[in-house]
């Protein structure tokens, strides 16, 4: 028997993959360190061993006892064993076939390259497949005496069951549909875990590939739980001897529909497939509301089931040991109404239902408000037919499209949500309404003649009504609108009185009592014609080498609507094999190719139609065109090259293209000329001299011929190159640029005929005058030359000359060229004089003016010998140079220029000025206060600090500070001091200025400071508000928080237990508020205040005094009613508080009216004169009585809770009973206001949670 492995689409990765209890290794048996190697079982005694071989490449994997995974890479040998004779259970991953066989001991062979074959020895065990991955080679299963049940699913791992069968089963056979077992108990790990360590996992072992899965026919059921027919196979006696296993299926069945639902929820996207037949893409797991991706989530049609929903399975040991127990217990049973058929059409109807309801112990009422997941199923083979989902969702109405009219139907809808059982409703039977016929089939032609075709059809689905007629139309073979050919209810009609060979056009239609069908296909025939005449013969439109175009005609005499095919024949000239088939299409035209070149064919035409062939037209002969002949040789020079002419010869073309060479073309390029071509001769001879060439300049050569085909193409090239002469004569140099005193630039352009050879250099001769011997400037390959060593306003002669390899050329004509002036000679030292210490006189001489008048003198002058710049530019011989710097070293030199340029500087001369009064102090700034060493009373003092001034060459002995009203300050070498007895917040213009035995320098620049005002007093401190926990303190004038930019700062201090002044504000507000304080208690404040002048002094000690807190709350009070008219008020007492006694006031209030009825230190009250079947309201409050300086005070605290009661007769309730019911619950029904606050803050703080979560997970992500 051949069972071929199911599998998904897309296997889960092995980390997802669960694997049930594997047992433990052998180790020392492992990778065949022992000698039970061979194939099959192997007996140890009492102890079962089964051998897993696995192959290079692949991986065995089982998990032990404890839940370690033990991964066993090929090639191996893994032994597992049993010691009490039973084998242990092997667990597949999603995708693979589970199987049951009776009896058998396995044995695992796995080949990447070959089938997955398993042998069984006689053992009774429940087991399945271990995960193995096959990465190559097909997956085939060959089993021996077994029956494949169906998979099912436990724990999120499905399992196909296998059931043993007779042996009349063959193993060719695919397996019948068997009986469903919902559920089979995994046999326990049968071994302890041995001493031998085990060996370490290995992960990732392979999945096996969807492509190598052979896949048998899916099951007959659509859904892996969906109850089957029970079918033994010849085996009945197994399943009814055990009873055990009887009372467990009935068991199972009940406990797989509890968790139905729970599968539709929680399984739709991660289980895997409900049977191994179904095979789903992997993008049809994602559902919404009940529908894949692109389905309706209305009543509307719902075309696609809901596909990639899988339903667990119950846990083996836990249910079933309590299987016995639950089915004792009472349970809840969900009930659903038949579905309610409305609008019922030929193709659709509306189909509704009601939500269930819940049943127990025979009382019905309302389902829990979870939501109800409906499925649809639809049957047209009965009740007890096979029933199809057509639908799943939410919606309690919907439409079932695509029905078939005249049909009965069975529908029936089933209900299940995540905590309540499914339960499947009785099925609705209703019949769909007639409609007319489906539009039949194309008729077909039985016969035809030239005048007559004979048509046939078959009839079509009358959709519930009896066909009354057809109606046949035709287009009467003019293409065009159709038209009633026959009316009637036969199958066959005869069209009699048609024209031979015409195209004919039919279609059908039927109709019964509802209406008229659609029309069918149209059918397309032709009627039998005669044989056409001979056509004319066909014409030459184009000829060609190896072909030749014709065209011809059709038959006179026939129509233009005639389909006529042409046979066009040929014989070839000189043949033997006579006419030979060239064409045969419905062409009027062809092309033959493949033809011989300057041939003679001769052509006759054939016209053939579907009654036969006509007669031949008349022969015509035509002849293709000769080829073009092959190129000539290569030409060849015949003698010397010359300098300018050459003489070439060559030979005739190897093929002449069937015809004769009249002419050959010599043409001739020169290389520079790039693909230029020019033809230098044609004519019949094979020699020619190819005159007018140009000196040492390559040529190319090439020679073609012409024949009755065309011209050839050109031979292969001849490169000649004709010998060089010296260059020609070159134009006279010419000045670039303007000529400068002491050289000249010359430039000239090369010769217009190099003589063949590419020029090589240039010689430039010059002369003083015409009659001077030559002398050469220049020599080389340059067309520019730079003649150096020349006088200024001196004429001079040049001559050039050009010279390539085959020698040296002419001299050029004379070029006379008059260099210009050259600048002033370099001028002398300057002499420097000074005239005070920041005035310098520089005068110079004038130098050599060297061809031209000086126009101009440029003096430059600098601290620095190597950096220097011009302070003077004009024609005077003396500059006066003022602002310099006393006792400081000065540089200068001179500069002469004229109309030729400037000339070099002259020498440099040096000069030092005399010593002054110091220099103006530049840097004067005021120290902040964090820069200064020790603090000062900003207010009254200014620190200055300054840079000191150069001295100019004396010492600097003292400063000069002037500030305020003229004052003046004298102070020694120093560069700061602080300006004392000031006026407070106050403006100071400052400037200083230094002096040195010379005398007083400048003053500084002025700055502007100010003094800073003066500290803040400290304001004055009272209480506003006095409170027994709290003191409200306020102090100056002022708002409570700071408004302005830059206020007054505040700092508040109290006395602590120790004595000591603490901060316990410190800010800009005016108010403070002293919380935890003790009641009756006396404290001690003193205030400061700051601000950017600093900090003020502390006001002097104010005391204040806490209030005595007023009594706690009070309990609701009790009341016990004594008599008819008598009740007693009771309440709990409170301790003296420091001292002062407590009194307590109770109030009762009837209606409206709120009276006091006691006020005394007792903690109890009776009350007579009670109104009979009257409520009362009593609350009771604490008094705190005390003695101060104004005489004896009382402080009452808050009411308590009131309390309702209800005076009524004595024989109605017993004095010593308790408060009736009611009276607790109007009790429990009035809340205080403590109460009533808590629940508001309640409420507001569940309302704030709710929008921070709404806010962070829809607003912020």
């Amino acid at each position: 028997m051949v069972i071929s492995a199911m599998m998904a689409d897309q296997p889960p990765p092995l980390e997802a993959t669960p694997i049930l209890n594997e047992v433990p290794l052998l180790p020392h048996m492992v990778n065949g360190d022992t000698a039970q190697q061979a194939s099959g079982p192997v007996q140890c005694g009492n102890v079962q061993v089964i051998l897993v071989q696995v192959n290079p490449g692949e991986t065995f994997t089982i998990r032990t006892e404890d839940g370690h995974i033990q991964c066993i890479q090929g090639p191996a040998h893994v032994p597992m064993m049993s010691p009490n004779g039973s084998v242990p259970p092997i667990f597949v991953p999603p995708g693979y076939v589970s199987q049951v066989f009776p009896e058998r001991v396995p044995f695992f062979s796995v080949d990447p390259n070959a089938a997955l074959h398993l042998r069984w020895g006689w053992y009774k065990a429940v087991f399945a497949l271990a995960q193995i991955g096959l990465e190559t080679g097909p997956a085939r299963v060959e089993l021996e005496f077994c029956t494949v049940v169906i998979m099912v699913e436990e724990n999120g791992v499905r399992k196909v069951i296998v059931m043993p069968h007779s042996t009349e089963f063959h193993p060719s056979m695919h397996p019948p549909p068997p009986h469903v077992p919902h559920y089979m108990h995994p046999h326990p790990a049968l071994l302890p875990h041995p001493p031998h360590p085990v060996y370490p996992a290995v992960p990732g072992t392979g999945e096996m590939p969807p492509q190598f899965v052979h896949q048998h026919p899916p099951p007959p059921s659509p859904h892996v739980y969906q109850e089957q027919e029970s079918r033994s196979h010849g085996r009945t006696n197994f399943v009814q001897r055990d009873e055990r296993t009887l009372k467990m299926q009935e068991h199972l069945k009940k406990r797989l529909k509890d968790r139905q639902a729970t599968g539709h929820t929680n399984n739709k996207v991660n289980s895997p497939p409900s049977s191994p037949h179904k095979v789903h893409n992997s993008s049809s797991a994602n559902v919404q509301n009940g529908f894949g991706k692109g389905q309706q989530g209305t009543g509307g049609p719902a075309k696609q089931k809901q596909v990639g929903k899988a339903r667990g399975s119950p846990p083996a040991d836990a249910e079933t040991a309590d299987s016995d127990i639950e089915s004792r217990k009472p349970q809840e049973l969900l009930t659903i109404s038949k579905p309610l058929v409305s609008e019922i059409h030929a193709r659709s109807t509306v189909l509704s239902w009601n939500p269930p309801v819940m049943s127990q112990n025979g009382e019905t009422h309302d389902a829990a408000p979870s939501p109800f997941t409906f499925e649809v199923a639809i049957s047209n083979s009965g009740k007890n037919g096979k029933f199809k989902s057509v639908y799943v969702g939410e919606e309690t109405t919907i439409t079932l499209p695509d029905l078939r009219p005249a049909t009965d139907y069975h529908v029936r809808v089933s209900a299940s949500s995540s905590s309540i059982k499914e339960t499947v409703s009785e099925p609705t039977s209703f019949t769909t309404e007639s409609c007319e016929p489906d539009p039949p089939a194309a008729p077909k032609v039985v016969s035809k003649t030239k005048n007559s075709l004979n048509l046939q059809w078959k009839s079509s689905n009358d959709n519930g009504s009896k066909i009354t007629g057809y109606l046949l139309e035709w287009d009467e073979g003019k293409n065009g609108a159709f038209k009633e050919c026959y009316y009637g209810h036969l199958k066959q009609h005869k069209v009699t009185k048609l024209t031979p060979s015409t195209k004919y056009m039919f279609r059908l239609a039927a109709k019964n009592d509802i209406g008229m069908s659609g029309f069918s296909e149209t059918l397309i025939c032709y009627t039998i014609g005669v044989v056409p005449p001979p056509p004319p013969p066909p014409r030459l439109t184009e000829e060609g080498v190896t072909w030749l175009s014709l065209e011809w005609s059709p038959p006179s005499g026939v129509s233009a609507d005639d389909s006529l095919t042409y046979i066009l024949e040929m014989e070839e000239e000189g043949s033997d094999y006579g006419f030979q088939a060239g064409y045969n299409g419905d062409e009027l035209s062809c092309t033959l190719q493949d033809l011989r070149r300057n041939t003679s064919y001769k052509f006759r035409l054939f016209a053939h139609n579907t009654e036969g062939k006509s007669g031949p037209s008349e022969v015509v002969e035509f002849r293709t065109s000769p080829d073009k002949p092959g190129p000539p040789s290569k030409p060849a020079v015949k003698g010397k090259i010359h300098s300018h002419n050459v003489k070439v010869t060559w030979d005739p073309p190897k093929d002449t293209g069937g015809s004769d060479v009249s002419m050959y073309i010599l043409e001739i390029s020169e290389a520079s000329a790039g693909s230029k071509w020019e033809v230098s001769y044609s004519g019949s001879t094979r020699e020619h001299v190819c005159a007018h060439l140009k000196p040492g300049s390559t040529y190319r050569l090439r020679v073609s011929c012409v024949g009755r085909g065309g011209q050839s193409q050109a031979s292969d090239l001849l490169t000649v190159q004709t010998s060089a002469v010296p260059p020609g004569p070159c134009q006279p140099p010419a000045l670039v640029g303007k000529a400068k005193p002491k050289e000249i630039t010359l430039q000239w352009d090369p010769p217009s005929a190099d003589g063949g050879s590419e020029v090589t250099e240039y010689i430039v001769e010059m002369a003083n005058g015409d009659q001077d011997e030559h002398r050469q400037a220049y020599r080389g390959p340059a067309l520019e030359c730079t003649v150096n060593g020349l006088l200024p306003g001196r004429t001079y002669c040049f001559w050039i000359r050009a010279a390539n390899k085959a020698g040296l050329g002419p001299c050029s004509e004379k070029a006379e060229i008059l260099t210009a002036p050259g600048p002033p000679d370099p001028c002398c030292v300057p002499l420097l004089t000074c005239r005070t210490a920041t005035c310098v006189v520089a005068t110079w001489e004038c130098p050599a003016g060297n061809g031209a008048e000086v126009s101009e003198y440029k003096l430059e002058w600098g601290q620095v010998e190597g950096s220097m710049h011009i302070i003077y530019s004009g024609p005077l011989l003396s500059y006066e140079v003022k602002g310099l710097t006393p006792a400081t070293t000065y540089y200068c030199r001179v500069q002469a220029v004229n109309i030729a340029g400037a000339g070099l500087f002259g020498e440099i001369g040096m000069v030092t000025t005399p010593a002054s009064v110091p220099a103006a102090v530049t840097v004067l700034h005021l120290l902040e206060e964090d820069q200064m060493e020790t603090p000062l009373p900003l207010s009254m003092c200014l620190a200055l600090h300054w840079e000191e001034p150069s001295c100019h060459g004396a010492e600097i002995t003292g400063y000069h500070i002037e500030y305020g009203e003229k004052q003046l300050l004298t102070l020694s070498r120093v560069t700061s001091h602080v300006l004392e007895n000031l006026q407070p917040d106050t403006f100071y213009r400052i400037r200083i200025q230094a002096f040195n035995g010379l005398g007083a320098g400048p003053f500084s620049p002025s700055i502007k400071a100010k003094t800073k005002p003066l500290p803040p007093a400290p304001p004055h401190l009272e209480c506003v508000v006095f409170s027994y926990q709290s003191l409200k303190l306020k102090w100056g004038e002022g708002p409570s928080r700071a408004l302005v930019a830059n206020p007054a700062q505040f700092n508040l201090q109290v006395e602590d237990r120790l004595g000591r002044f603490v901060t316990v504000y410190s800010g800009p507000c005016h108010t403070y508020k002293v919380q935890r304080l003790s009641e009756s208690t006396t404290y001690y404040f003193k205030i400061q205040a700051c601000n950017d002048a600093g900090e003020g002094e502390f006001s002097e000690v104010y005391a204040f005094t806490t209030t005595k807190s007023p009594p706690p709350a009070l309990k609701a009070p009790r009341v016990h009613q004594l008599g008819d008219n008598v009740c007693e008020v009771v309440w709990d007492p409170l301790q003296a508080m420091k001292g002062d006694s407590i009194v307590y006031i109770l109030q009762l209030a009837s209606g409206r009216e709120v009276d006091q009825v006691y006020k005394g230190p007792d903690t109890s009250f009776r009350l007579a004169s009670l109104q009979t079947n009257c409520e009362y309201r009593f609350r009771v409050c604490a008094g705190r009585q005390f003695q101060d300086a104004t005489g004896p005070q009382e402080l009452h605290g808050p009411y308590s809770p009131s309390t309702v009661f209800s005076s009524q007769r004595a024989e109605l309730e017993s004095p010593c009973a308790e408060p009736s019911p009611d009276l607790a619950r109007s009790r429990r029904k009035s809340l205080s206001d403590e109460q009533f606050a808590f629940l508001l803050l309640v409420g507001f703080a569940a309302v704030a949670i709710v929008f921070a979560v709404i806010i962070q997970y829809f607003v912020i992500k």
